[in-house]
């Protein structure tokens, strides 16, 4: 029994302790950029949340309950700390709910990016003359229902959102083009977003995998300052559906926790590679060469 009393006053004196420890843990790492930074903006939404945040394990899946855990600007603070670097990573949902709607497919970064360039937002949604003014990276991506990819006529309109894998190709020819504008900027693109069987069919799935194959293999460019990331390999690992066991559910293409644990070290190593050799020593999946 007195064992007992003196483990609990243990366990309870290490939580008081983890509570005032840990906001100023936290407060460190979402400090502001100094000057010098190399400041890096990740654009998301619900698929990229789940890689950001990562699933606590160990210790760390009891001291997230008195802080807000986020995975991958932990593994920045701590890579920073033991290179001495200023790689400064923060995090928006893009395109916001409200004006524009929650859609970031091909046709929306289009829209806001290319069809309504300039130096004032659209619809509340920064433009890429903004955002390069103040990242020296930007990372995007799209959410899964960009594999909903319908059959059409082999025909191209970048002003269309209907989901085509011709449309995709226009719009994404439109983006590079734009992209390259900003030489000075790196941009970081996630491979679509693999969804789980049910939630779609065998030609949807073989026109996203198509897709995925065109811009890995003709539009990606060696040399430019546009870099991929392979989400879909990983969550697919040679098939053509989010696996089962990545899933939240059987209905539900929302990576799960165990998932994010795999793929978000390898986004953090895929990043940094590209800021320090152009991605020579990473996989685009973000494995090590």
């Amino acid at each position: 029994m007195f064992k007992t009393k003196v483990s609990f006053f243990i366990l309870v004196a290490f939580i008081a302790a983890t509570i005032f420890v840990i906001p100023s843990c936290k407060s460190d790492k979402k400090m502001a950029p100094t000057e010098n930074a190399y400041k890096i903006v990740f654009l998301h939404h619900s698929t990229g949340h789940v890689i950001w945040k990562g699933k606590p394990t160990g210790l760390k899946s009891l001291t997230s309950i008195f802080s807000n855990y986020e995975f991958v600007p932990e593994w920045f603070a701590d890579y920073n700390k033991t290179n001495g670097k200023e790689y400064f990573i923060t995090e928006q949902n893009f395109p916001k709910a409200k004006p524009y709607g929650w859609n970031n497919y091909p046709f929306d970064y289009y829209n806001i990016w290319v069809k309504n360039a300039g130096n004032q937002p659209y619809l509340e949604e920064s433009t890429l003359e903004m955002l390069t003014k103040d990242y020296d990276m930007i990372i995007f991506k799209h959410c899964f229902p960009v594999g909903n990819i319908v059959e059409s006529a082999d025909s191209a309109n970048p002003e269309s959102p209907e989901k085509t894998i011709q449309n995709y190709k226009s719009q994404y020819l439109a983006l590079k083009e734009k992209m390259h504008e900003f030489p000075e900027t790196k941009f970081l693109l996630w491979t679509a977003a693999a969804l789980v069987e049910a939630q779609t069919n065998a030609g949807e799935a073989a026109r996203t995998r198509e897709f995925v194959d065109w811009v890995i293999n003709e539009w990606d460019e060696e040399g430019d300052n546009i870099f991929l990331w392979d989400f879909y390999s990983l969550q697919t690992e040679g098939g053509r559906y989010l696996k089962p066991e990545y899933a939240v559910g059987e209905n539900d293409s929302h990576p799960n926790g165990a998932f994010a644990n795999k793929a978000a070290p390898l986004f953090c190593q895929r990043i940094v590679d590209v800021i320090e050799t152009n991605g020579q020593k990473t996989g685009l999946s973000g494995e090590s060469k």
